[in-house]
């Protein structure tokens, strides 16, 4: 990861859905970054390196929870 990456992420402005409170909270936070990128990390291991995913990616996969690509 560079240097410049990882000062970006330190700064980040980490959220979660507004539905975690019911799983006390336990899920996973999203932050957007600069040239369209979101980093994705666990609420329960911020200290770990997050997934970083353009935004052609991320966009994908919001198009996809819209659809219901991801329900059981």
């Amino acid at each position: 990861m560079s240097e410049e990456l990882s000062e970006e992420l330190a700064t980040a402005a980490w959220r979660k859905a507004k539905a975690s409170g019911a799983n006390n909270g336990n899920c996973l936070e999203v932050a957007p970054l600069s040239g369209g990128c979101v980093g994705i990390r666990d609420t329960e291991a911020p200290e770990q390196a997050p997934y970083v995913v353009t935004a052609s990616v991320w966009e994908a996969f919001k198009d996809g929870v819209r659809k219901g690509e991801f329900d059981f």
